[in-house]
């Protein structure tokens, strides 16, 4: 598609969007997690980089990784999978709150940035949980892309809205790496408790893993047509359909 001249084209019109996109979230962490991480940036060092805090996390990414496979040789390994949880909300959080506390801000840089890392690190924790034990690996699967089609309906309503709402509801990425802790906590003390459910005549073994992390992906593709549809609805009266635009 080819703008009109003196229209801007989709590619700088989408640039444009993600830079001055209004941030909104309405997560139930999310006020004292934003006092916490302000007092932390203004006690960093000066040669500490927002660039080194998106490194910080792919590491605590590929950390939880890690730790996930190496339980199936001991659960103990979950703890450093916690660990890994803690080291990959330091860094993916206080990024962008060191550039913004410093007036920093490279938006566009940024922005690429903190969600490449973001898919990366998604996709690097979800198949670690589907190779441990603790979860079947076509759920970890659905979970990863559960996750990305919700990012990228994100990016989209920020290119078409002007406004990036990085959380669904209460649940933002804090909260989610919360229940994951907790989940890993009591996965050390306690066997996994087994479900049985019978798929096509085929009987699997669930874990309460699988049986959240599947509510998880099916309460998220809910998520998922509820934005949609509001979304669809407000530009359709935006742009009405069948009219002639002059």
């Amino acid at each position: 598609m080819v703008a009109s001249p003196g229209e801007p084209s989709p590619d700088r019109a989408a640039a444009k969007g993600a830079e001055h996109a209004r941030r909104t979230t309405k997560a139930l962490l999310a006020d004292p997690e934003k006092r916490v991480l302000t007092w932390i940036a203004a006690r960093l060092p000066r040669w500490v980089l927002p660039d080194h805090l998106s490194l910080l996390a792919l590491v605590g990414a590929a950390m939880i990784a890690a730790c996930y496979m190496l339980s199936n040789i001991r659960a103990g390994w979950l703890w450093g999978a916690n660990f890994g949880l803690f080291v990959h909300w330091l860094g993916d959080s206080l990024d962008g709150t060191l550039a913004r506390h410093r007036k920093i801000e490279r938006p566009k840089y940024g922005f690429y940035v903190d969600h490449l890392a973001d898919a990366l690190a998604t996709v690097a924790i979800g198949v670690g949980l589907g190779v441990s034990p603790f979860m079947l690996l076509s759920v970890g699967f659905g979970i990863v892309i559960g996750y990305l089609v919700l990012s990228i309906n994100v990016y989209l309503e920020t290119i078409v809205r002007g406004q990036f709402r990085f959380g669904y509801g209460v649940i933002g990425p804090t909260e989610a790496r919360i229940l994951l802790i907790l989940l890993n906590t009591i996965a050390v003390f306690t066997p996994p408790l087994d479900f049985s459910v019978t798929f096509f005549g085929r009987t699997v073994g669930l874990t309460f893993f699988d049986v959240l992390g599947t509510l998880g992906a099916l309460g998220m593709i809910l998520m998922l047509a509820r934005r949609a549809i509001r979304n669809l609805r407000e530009l359709a009266q935006l742009e009405p359909a069948n009219r002639r635009r002059e």
